[in-house]
């Protein structure tokens, strides 16, 4: 399998992360403290002295105990991490880098947008980003409720049909960084992973000019195979005649670093089995297997699909 989620939750590569992570620390140390006062108390009213256990039992300890401590512990903690999360909510320069990512079942749409919001750039399960610069996704989704998460990159999410949430991620150096959907959504959800990928800016616009300009294969048994079995129904190809958008867009398929929504490295061997028989690799997913097709024909489609960059 992929490891695509190599992410310590407590590493961030980040400002947004890296306040949630501070956040998390401060919560397992109070959690720590107010265990050792819990453990304290039962203590002394297993094995302390009969003093001790009339104050731990009278009315004073109880209102201190049981009321002012709580109160003051959580209206501490809630301030605290309003203050130090309010990053998360800050508004972000207009001209900053916008993208619109869909959760589906079980994988992500990813577009990039232009200044006035509109899709010029279709891809699935990976999202590229300059390092250093902070992104602006734009959550949606199609069908039940998900939810984003690259934990070293910023919080998680959700994502609710009829509802677009805003989550800002920034990664300060160059790498890759797994995600997940961390919110239960039928079927293959432990299996519904997610590539970001931060590039040096300049490396970025290189990239982005790179598949602006890309012409796609259009020709050879590959491409026939595509449109007669009906990928073309399913899956876009753009520049071709396959529009379909039931599945993940397949324009740079042959560039990612995965497949199957972050689970799989994207190789030869990979890619054939993944379109003879995902169902065996990622059971319940929305992709029939192929097993009508021979060796040579998997060849060819897998030969057209790798070349799709």
């Amino acid at each position: 399998m992929f490891d695509s989620s190599i992410i310590p939750v407590f590493d961030p590569a980040g400002p947004y992360a890296g306040s949630i992570t501070t956040l998390s620390w401060s919560l397992v140390a109070m959690a720590t403290a107010v265990l050792a006062v819990v453990l304290t108390a039962l203590w002394i009213a297993l094995f302390g002295r009969a003093r001790l256990k009339a104050k731990l039992g009278g009315t004073k300890a109880i209102w201190i105990g049981g009321i002012a401590f709580p109160m003051i512990v959580l209206t501490l903690l809630l301030v605290y991490g309003l203050s130090l999360t309010r990053n998360l909510t800050a508004p972000v320069a207009p001209d900053a880098m916008r993208v619109r990512i869909t959760g589906e079942m079980w994988w992500w749409r990813v577009a990039y947008l232009d200044g006035r919001g509109r899709p010029y750039m279709l891809d699935a399960n990976e999202l590229h980003i300059p390092a250093g610069r902070a992104v602006v996704l734009e959550l949606e989704s199609s069908d039940v409720i998900h939810s984003f998460w690259v934990p070293r990159l910023s919080g998680k999410l959700d994502m609710v049909p009829g509802r677009r949430n805003i989550l800002r991620i920034q990664a300060d150096t160059p790498g890759v960084f797994g995600g997940q959907c961390a919110e239960y959504c039928g079927g293959p959800h432990a299996l519904m992973g997610f590539v970001v990928i931060a590039h040096e800016p300049a490396a970025f616009e290189a990239l982005m000019a790179e598949r602006r300009g890309a012409r796609p294969q259009q020709t050879g048994q590959g491409a026939t195979l595509f449109r007669s079995t009906g990928c073309a129904a399913c899956h876009r190809i753009g520049g071709t005649d396959a529009n379909g958008t039931a599945g993940p867009d397949l324009t740079y398929v042959g560039s990612r670093r995965s497949l199957g929504a972050g689970i799989l490295p994207n190789n030869r061997g990979t890619m054939i089995g993944w379109i003879a028989d995902s169902q065996s690799i990622k059971p319940g997913n929305r992709m029939p297997p192929y097993k009508t097709l021979s060796a040579a024909e998997l060849q060819a489609l897998a030969n057209y699909l790798e070349a799709q960059k």
